[in-house]
């Protein structure tokens, strides 16, 4: 009886050990997109922060305060990068979405009359004159 109890602890203990591993394996391309976007966010910020670092050590401010000043004008940058990404992000699913159906909408529907009444026939004719309008 306990070879059995031992044998099934066993085997449910692979199962479990097996699910997490593949669901481990599920969140990898989350965390290369995150790589991804995260990366670049940083080189963007140390390329902005660098010489704002250089110019306050060239004023000869002391290093806690250029420290500090620095990472105030990193936190800005930061604050502004997301902000713009989440701006990036509402417009991608937001509003592309929309203007496309809009813009198919208006596509399908532009050679159609409103309301079952046939539209005067803007290039043809003058009627009056019996010549050309133009």
């Amino acid at each position: 009886m306990w070879s059995l109890i031992k044998w099934l602890a066993m085997r449910l203990a692979v199962v479990r050990w097996i699910v997490k591993v593949l669901s481990m394996l599920a969140f990898l391309p989350i965390a290369f997109l995150l790589k991804a976007v995260g990366l670049p966010l940083l080189i963007v910020l140390a390329v902005l922060a660098l010489p704002v670092l250089f110019l306050l050590f060239l004023f000869g401010l002391p290093i806690f305060l250029v420290l500090l000043v620095g990472g105030l004008a990193m936190g800005a940058l930061f604050v502004a990068l997301s902000i713009g990404m989440l701006a990036l992000k509402f417009a991608i699913f937001v509003v592309l979405p929309i203007l496309l159906v809009y813009k198919l909408v208006s596509w399908l529907f532009r050679g159609r009359s409103g309301g079952g009444v046939a539209r005067p026939d803007v290039h043809g004719p003058d009627p009056a004159t019996g010549g050309d309008a133009a």
